[in-house]
């Protein structure tokens, strides 16, 4: 018998088992890690070979040193904290009353506004829970007064605050910048355009839908004139300065993405400052938000750390790597099986576990089949975004959930997204059938 074999399944076991108790995933991945660590020890102590005991876990010293040390990871936090202090500055409210203003007398204007909206904020933070409560708060109870769809309207909402998880500067992209190898401004170049394509597929269906059915999304007797133009732009500006700070700066290659990062937080506590938002409380809660969602986000990093060292040392990503490269598919096909993969574990697991766990599996089999790695990522991004709206582990629904005016029940918010995630499917799709939207990059950039 092979105990390795055993053992590998045996992990993957307990930890689905585990994560089904609703214990942190940080101590579920380490836990499981170093008890099977353990359980090698003993084994081997009995004369049953397995390749995996105390001795695997000081590997995983140096590798949690490695990470810890990895200079990519500095955007993290900086970008996180730029999020959180947007949050604070009162931006988003004034753009979407301005594009309220300007859009209100067609029929779904305001659901477009608020499309509109998530792009700016996804440029601007890229924080899915701040930009989703955000627009819940503030654009949900004017559509639902307006007599939108209820359905119509939280799918809008939930699906706009998602875009920021895919539209530079995601968090997301960096996190993923370290196992794939690649660097964070390539990813956040190859993500530029599948981002704006979703957001155009969510306008194209909206406009199309408020057209043929103009009740799900009334219009409501808002004047558009001059003024209202003026005041879109003037709400516009301060966010598109800070965008063409930070993503300028790196697409033209004037700094790195951990300087821009530095760049884009410097901006964010100047604009709260400038609305007269930056106060000691606010810099004290927009810090210590910063500095919780960066420690869950390292905690998953050093529990993910300790588990893939296990089960490497147990031969398990050559197992994985064996039987993928097996398929009878071809690269196109192996391709497609990863992300069916990736999509159903979207509905069970958070993003941030399927990226430490998945990907430092999957980055060889890349490589062995010659698939481009950019490519690659950014449909595992696309297809990871849909975990943000699919039940029953969709953070975007709960955060929605959190927010939404009383009436508000968890069948609407899954029948309002359905749409959404059947759009992302589309741009998946598009994305795979259309590789150059992602690798329009010089080959030599990456």
């Amino acid at each position: 018998m092979d105990w390795n074999l055993v053992f590998v399944a045996l992990m993957f076991t307990s930890f689905i088992a585990l994560l089904m108790s609703g214990y942190p995933v940080a101590w579920v991945l380490a836990g499981v890690g170093v008890w099977f660590a353990i359980l090698g020890e003993v084994l081997n102590a009995n004369g049953v070979p397995v390749d995996a005991d105390l001795t695997t876990l000081s590997l995983v010293v140096d590798r949690i040193y490695g990470t810890m040390s990895n200079y990519g990871l500095v955007p993290l936090p900086l970008f996180i904290f730029m999020g959180h202090m947007l949050d604070h500055s009162g931006i988003a409210g004034e753009l979407l009353r301005a594009m309220q203003q300007a859009l209100g007398r067609m029929s779904g204007g305001l659901a477009i506004a608020v499309t509109l909206l998530g792009v700016v904020l996804a440029a601007s933070t890229g924080i899915i829970g701040a930009s989703v409560a955000l627009l819940g708060t503030l654009a949900l109870p004017a559509m639902l007064d307006d007599g939108y769809q209820p359905e119509l309207a939280v799918g809008t909402v939930a699906a706009a605050g998602c875009l920021g998880i895919l539209i530079p500067p995601s968090i997301m992209l960096v996190l993923m910048s370290e196992p794939m190898q690649l660097s964070v401004g390539d990813l956040f170049l190859g993500a530029v355009f599948p981002g704006l394509l979703l957001a155009g597929l969510y306008l194209t269906y909206l406009i199309v839908l408020c057209t043929a059915r103009p009740h799900l999304a009334p219009a409501n007797a808002t004047r558009m004139d001059r003024a209202a133009l003026w005041n879109v732009i003037r709400a516009l500006l301060p966010p598109l300065a800070l965008i063409g700070s930070v993503l300028g700066s790196i697409f033209f290659g004037i700094v790195s993405p951990s300087e821009a990062a530095g760049v884009g937080a410097a901006g964010a506590t100047l604009l709260a400052a400038v609305k007269g938002r930056l106060r000691l409380q606010t810099l004290r809660d927009t810090s210590r938000a910063t500095a919780r969602t960066t420690s869950f986000i390292f905690a998953i990093f050093l529990g993910a750390t300790c588990f893939s060292v296990v089960l490497r040392g147990l031969g398990g990503d050559e197992v994985i790597e064996g039987a993928i490269t097996a398929l009878p598919f071809g690269p196109t096909g192996v391709v497609l099986c990863l992300l069916a993969l990736v999509f159903a574990l979207g509905f069970f697991l958070d993003w941030i576990e399927i990226t430490l766990i998945v990907l430092p599996l999957v980055e060889p089999i890349t490589t062995t089949l010659g698939i481009d790695k950019l490519w690659f990522t950014i449909l595992v991004a696309v297809c990871l975004q849909t975990s943000f709206l699919t039940p029953p582990v969709g953070f975007a629904l709960f955060y929605l959930k959190g927010v939404a005016p009383e009436g508000i029940e968890l069948p609407h918010l899954y029948r309002g997204v359905a749409p959404f995630v059947a759009l992302q499917l589309i741009g998946l799709a598009t994305l795979l059938f259309w590789p150059a939207l992602v690798t329009w990059l010089p080959a030599a950039a990456y």
